[in-house]
C-alpha cells in the first residue's frame, strides 16, 4: 500500500526511513583521504614502505544534536541543519624523516574534516591525527653505519 501514512507522524510510508552510517565506513572514507593527502607530500611519502602506507583510523559515528541556529545567518543555518551525523576519530600514520610533521598533519584534519561534510554530511567534532612512526630516509640503507 503506497499511500498509506504512518498514524503518529502522519508522514506517507516513502518518505519515512531513517538514515545509518556504520562506522566502518567513515574510517574507510578518512583512511583514504588521509592516503590521498599524505601522497602529496612527497618528500615524505617516499621514505614509507608501501605496507606501511596505510593509515589506521578509529571512529565514532553518532547522531549530531540539535543546534539553535538563531541569530545566524540564513546559509551557514541551512548548511548546519543538514549536517545529520557527527563524527570523532582518531587517525595514525607513519611519516618519512625528515619532513614537515606538521603541515602533513594538518592537511590530513583539514582534508578529512572537508570530505566527511560533503560526502557523508557529518560534522567531525574531535579529529586526533597521531604520528606512530618515522621511517628515516637513512635507516633504509642496511649496508651503511648507524646515523646518530
Amino acid at each position: 500500500m503506497t499511500g498509506e501514512t504512518d498514524r503518529r507522524s502522519g508522514i506517507p510510508r516513502g518518505e519515512r526511513g531513517a538514515i545509518t552510517v556504520a562506522d566502518r565506513v567513515v574510517a574507510k572514507i578518512a583512511s583514504q583521504v588521509a592516503r590521498d593527502a599524505l601522497s602529496r607530500f612527497t618528500e615524505s611519502a617516499d621514505h614509507v614502505p608501501a605496507s606501511h602506507g596505510t593509515p589506521r583510523v578509529t571512529t565514532s559515528v553518532r547522531r549530531a544534536p540539535e543546534r539553535n541556529t538563531a541569530g545566524r545567518d540564513a546559509e551557514s543555518a541551512a548548511i548546519r541543519q543538514a549536517l545529520l551525523f557527527e563524527a570523532r576519530l582518531r587517525v595514525t600514520v607513519e611519516l618519512g624523516y625528515p619532513s614537515d610533521i606538521g603541515a602533513q598533519c594538518a592537511a590530513v584534519r583539514r582534508e578529512i574534516t572537508e570530505r566527511l561534510r560533503t560526502w557523508a554530511a557529518m560534522e567531525v567534532s574531535d579529529l586526533v591525527v597521531s604520528v606512530e612512526k618515522l621511517h628515516s630516509v637513512h635507516a633504509r640503507h642496511t649496508d651503511q653505519e648507524r646515523v646518530r
